[in-house]
């Protein structure tokens, strides 16, 4: 089972303003920030990585919080919303402490599936669902977020496309998700490699018009593998169907590869290791900022431009 892809790794999107990012996520949705870290293109960036206690993969939502950057449009091309599983009978807390934050909600079902669909301050869409699988993950927790309510991790990735033939393809013949159901213009493809943070929904939306890569919206998804051998041999699946991909990163917490899928969506590969408790202990993790050592002997500049997050 190691040499398939392992579901969702992380998502990373892009926000403006760094503290209110921060705020929303860990105060009002109650996840962990696992790592506090600088873009690697732009250092006097943020790069923040929120998820559960360890920042297991299939947890991670990561954010470039940009504070002069335009607002985004979600349009096709895109994954347009980000679908985490909740405890069931969850819902009811999550609609009192989302108001209670004048945080507006819909209530809606989505493939059977009680849902519950809200923005963050930037706009990017998030769906807390109370998935019909029991999931048995371990949830981070804070004094008013329980066991009993918190976010477990992803559930799924919605894409929006014009046309979905083309990423169709590249789900099911490199990798491994197989069709389980469709719903109107919504298609809910599932690898049987994991049991948790493994769909992908595709919304065929023909006439949808092109995004806007920016504030509120999603910049990339990354897929999991287990290590760098199983990483290089998606390298050359990717490759031999025709697509550019980079070579392999390393981005310090996991090795990464880079391809953009027909349908627009930029896909990452990323692998298990190292980890985010390779420079931080669990109980640390993220409460230090953590430089790419190609930026350490800059630290005091960079530690100087970054926004103020007090």
């Amino acid at each position: 089972m190691e040499n398939k892809i392992l579901g969702l790794h992380h998502v990373t999107a892009i926000a403006s303003n760094a503290k209110v990012n921060l705020d929303f996520y860990t105060n009002v949705l109650g996840m962990r920030l696992v790592k506090k870290t600088v873009n690697f293109d732009d250092p006097s960036t943020y790069h923040f990585y929120f998820g559960d206690e360890i920042g297991t993969p299939g947890t991670i939502l990561t954010f470039f919080p940009w504070a002069d950057v335009r607002q985004g449009v979600n349009g096709s091309g895109m994954a347009t919303h980000i679908g985490y599983s909740v405890p069931q009978g969850s819902s009811s807390f999550w609609k009192d402490r989302l108001t209670q934050f004048n945080v507006p909600i819909k209530e809606e079902e989505v493939f059977g599936e009680k849902t519950i669909s809200l923005k963050d301050p930037d706009g990017l869409n998030l769906q807390f669902i109370e998935t019909n699988n029991e999931d048995l993950r371990e949830a981070w927790t804070t004094g008013a977020i329980t066991q009993e309510v918190a976010t477990k991790g992803f559930h799924n990735v919605t894409l929006t496309l014009r046309q979905t033939e083309p990423t169709l393809k590249v789900l099911t013949d490199i990798l491994g998700y197989g069709f389980q159901k469709q719903d109107g213009d919504k298609m809910r493809l599932v690898t049987d490699a994991i049991e948790t943070a493994n769909i992908i929904d595709i919304h065929e939306s023909p006439m949808a018009g092109s995004g806007l890569n920016a504030a509120g919206t999603n910049h990339h998804i990354a897929f999991r593998v287990k290590n760098d051998d199983i990483l290089m041999e998606f390298h050359e699946k990717v490759l031999s169907a025709g697509l550019h991909i980079t070579p392999k990163i390393d981005r310090d917490y996991f090795f990464s590869l880079y391809f953009r899928e027909p349908g627009g969506v930029l896909f990452e590969l990323a692998t298990d290791n190292p980890g985010f408790m390779r420079d931080e202990s669990r109980a640390e993790l993220g409460t230090n900022l953590k430089l790419p050592k190609q930026y350490e002997a800059m630290r005091s500049e960079i530690e100087e431009v970054l926004p103020d997050l007090s």
